[in-house]
């Protein structure tokens, strides 16, 4: 296994949101992430979770590991009210990281003021939080859409730009791709704030290999210091498994459904 290799599991694993975004998920599925996160790999970055779940994943998380809760997800809804409302329930309940959903439907339709709006309202409502913006990029038809976006959530003050949902309609561009990472970087490097935004792969990144075309992308147009989690995350449900295998030869498991994040 060659040096490289092992060198960006270890950059995956510190910059990995490991995630839980199903339906169906319960306590015992939030304990479960937990434990993953205290497995013999390492430690991730953060755990994602429902809102519902932020206080339990905060009290189970091991020591030095960021909790995260998605709000406006995953539809993406021009409802500010209900965004907001959703960030604030993560701040009560002591959530490090919100993971916001930009209304990117009404973006391709032609409006830009209202989604700015929306986002600038939930950066008002979580300060002192790591704010990260899901574009959707797989749903936007052009180079110069998710230009678009990026440029509104640098512009509203959000830490992380970042590419889906994970949960668009299966016949639809989904998830992850280094087209848009390359957009989305690029206009990281553009802004004014460039220098403490980060860009976050999520959709699709199952190995270590996936996460590896990422890093290369953040290091060559960030810079080669932004390989770090201040600069780079992944949002992965099945990722840590093959990072395991990398690092210590056996797998960690998977607490969510193949494909759902």
């Amino acid at each position: 296994m060659s040096d490289t290799l092992i060198a960006d599991a270890r950059t995956a694993l510190a910059c990995l949101d490991l995630t839980s975004l199903n339906d169906g998920d319960t306590a015992d599925t939030i304990a479960a992430l937990a434990a993953q996160a205290a497995g013999p790999a390492g430690p991730p970055a953060a755990l994602c979770v429902w809102p519902r779940f932020v206080a339990q994943a905060k009290a189970a998380a091991p020591a030095g590991v960021a909790v995260a809760a998605v709000a406006n997800f995953p539809d993406g809804a021009l409802d500010s009210a209900r965004a907001v409302a959703d960030t604030q329930a993560i701040v009560a309940a002591g959530g490090d990281e919100v993971d916001l959903v930009l209304p990117w439907r009404a973006l391709a339709a032609g409006d830009a003021d209202g989604p700015a709006a929306l986002v600038r309202a939930v950066r008002a409502a979580c300060p002192g939080r790591v704010l990260k913006l899901i574009i959707e990029s797989g749903e936007l038809v052009s180079p110069a859409l998710v230009a678009q976006a990026s440029q509104i959530g640098l512009d509203a003050g959000v830490d992380f730009l970042k590419t889906s949902t994970g949960k668009s309609p299966k016949d639809a561009p989904t998830g992850a791709t280094p087209e848009a990472a390359r957009v989305m970087l690029q206009a990281i490097a553009r802004h004014p704030r460039g220098g403490a935004v980060g860009f976050k792969a999520s959709g699709g990144v199952r190995s270590v290999a996936d996460a590896q075309v990422y890093i290369a992308l953040v290091r060559e147009i960030l810079g080669p210091q932004a390989g770090v989690p201040q600069r780079l995350r992944f949002g992965a449900s099945g990722l840590l498994g093959d990072i395991a295998r990398v690092l210590t030869g056996a797998g960690a498991g998977n607490t969510s459904a193949p494909g759902s994040y």
